[in-house]
């Protein structure tokens, strides 16, 4: 437990992966009469339960909320059952359809059930807005929307698209913003949580408090999770973020063979992203995570998610699984008369694989060489390498090409 940290210790776990903090200076001043007062700041996350699964993406919220939670702060997950029947606009470039109330309730169920695999329930505060919401009566409705105009609103990126493409914005859509920001007046929020595309909807929040005459709330957005089939380029990982419709997501309830599966399937630099977002793990320990073997560090990732939502036993089941399946490095599938190949390394990474495959004849060229590990037909000690800027470091290496093209190479240091 890390509770009532020193300020300066605390922002520099929270600000962990961060993507925008506003204002820092103010959350510093709130940890620190946290701090003297030994009491929590109350920290809020609204969730519309739009869809009945959540995914890994979903997680990197909760995960920061987590974190709130061991510095001994109080968090409040709060359901949007009210806001999901209006429709969140952010990031669309057409009118979300309202949700139905037996689909709200079905999903709100299912959040709950699901949230607490990563969030302590004994230090979880859970809401519903439609507790505040729902009585307001349309003279209240007025009355909030006189607060905020509609040249700010219509300051929304998504918002400034359609009008350009000359795509409807209808007025529900105004609304939605109001009545999310006006859910940290009601709450009295010190610190609001949410994804890069909601930051618009804080800010509105944050306003509101202040035309509330209450301190205003700080506001920490995490990044969009990008989906298993994200790769790297250029030093970027590049990718859709995580989502169902595109089939590159991990599911929270999904099996363990699978979640184990595609975890190992990741790129490395995807992994090292996924272990900033959404392992439990220190800044330390990964470090030496990254001192050692990536495949030995994608393993230990995948015990980890699995764990969390399966248990131990079931972790360490799905790995022998994995090994069973795909080999656990013993190189034992390589053929007899597989020719051997020994270079030095070149860097402090190792040795380029794209060069190793040219130079050990199992492609004939590097333009083939990319094209194999994007398509996934590279295989390295058992384990699939997608990920064109993969080097191998010192030792003995077990490689295929395609199905049926092995080679034996040894990177000396």
């Amino acid at each position: 437990m890390k509770e009532f940290l020193e300020p300066k210790e605390q922002l520099k776990i929270i600000k962990r992966g961060m993507s925008h903090l506003e204002v820092e200076a103010e959350l510093a001043k709130k940890l620190t009469k946290n701090k003297d007062a030994k009491t929590p700041l109350i920290i809020k996350a609204g969730f519309d339960p739009t869809a009945p699964d959540l995914h890994l993406g979903h997680t990197v919220l909760l995960t920061k909320m987590r974190q709130f939670q061991e510095l001994g702060h109080q968090v409040i997950f709060l359901i949007g059952d009210f806001t999901a029947r209006i429709g969140d606009p952010s990031g669309r470039n057409t009118t979300r359809p309202p949700l139905s109330d037996d689909q709200v309730i079905a999903n709100a169920s299912t959040y709950k059930r699901q949230v607490f695999k990563i969030l302590d329930e004994k230090k979880t505060r859970i809401e519903f807005n439609s507790k505040w919401l729902s009585p307001l009566t349309f003279d209240d409705v007025i009355k909030l929307a006189s607060k905020y105009s509609v040249a700010r609103m219509i300051e929304r990126e998504d918002f400034k698209e359609r009008l350009a493409d000359g795509k409807p914005i209808a007025m529900h859509e105004l609304l939605y913003p109001l009545v999310t920001g006006y859910d940290s007046v009601v709450l009295n929020a010190d610190v609001e949580l949410g994804g890069t595309d909601q930051l618009f909807n804080l800010l509105v929040g944050r306003d509101l408090m202040r035309h509330f005459g209450l301190e205003p709330q700080c506001i920490l957005t995490v990044p969009i999770l990008e989906g298993i089939d994200a790769r790297e380029e250029n030093g970027k990982i590049v990718g859709n973020k995580m989502s169902k419709s595109l089939n590159n997501y991990i599911g929270v309830e999904e099996d363990a063979d699978s979640q184990f599966g595609k975890i190992m399937s990741i790129c490395d630099a995807l992994m090292w992203r996924y272990y900033e977002l959404i392992s439990f793990k220190s800044a330390e320990e990964i470090a030496a995570l990254k001192a050692g073997h990536p495949k030995d560090a994608k393993i230990t990732l995948a015990l980890e998610i699995v764990e969390r939502f399966h248990g131990e036993a079931a972790a360490k089941e799905a790995k022998n699984k994995f090994d069973s399946l795909f080999g656990s490095g013993n190189r034992s599938d390589v053929p007899k008369d597989a020719p051997t190949f020994r270079f030095s390394k070149t860097g402090l990474d190792g040795y380029p694989l794209v060069d190793a495959l040219v130079e050990a004849e199992l492609v004939a060229s590097n333009g083939e060489a990319k094209r194999l590990l994007r398509q996934g037909g590279i295989s390295v000690d058992g384990l699939r390498i997608e990920d064109v800027h993969h080097a191998l470091i010192s030792g003995e290496h077990a490689v295929r090409a395609g199905k049926k093209r092995w080679a034996k190479i040894v990177i000396a240091d």
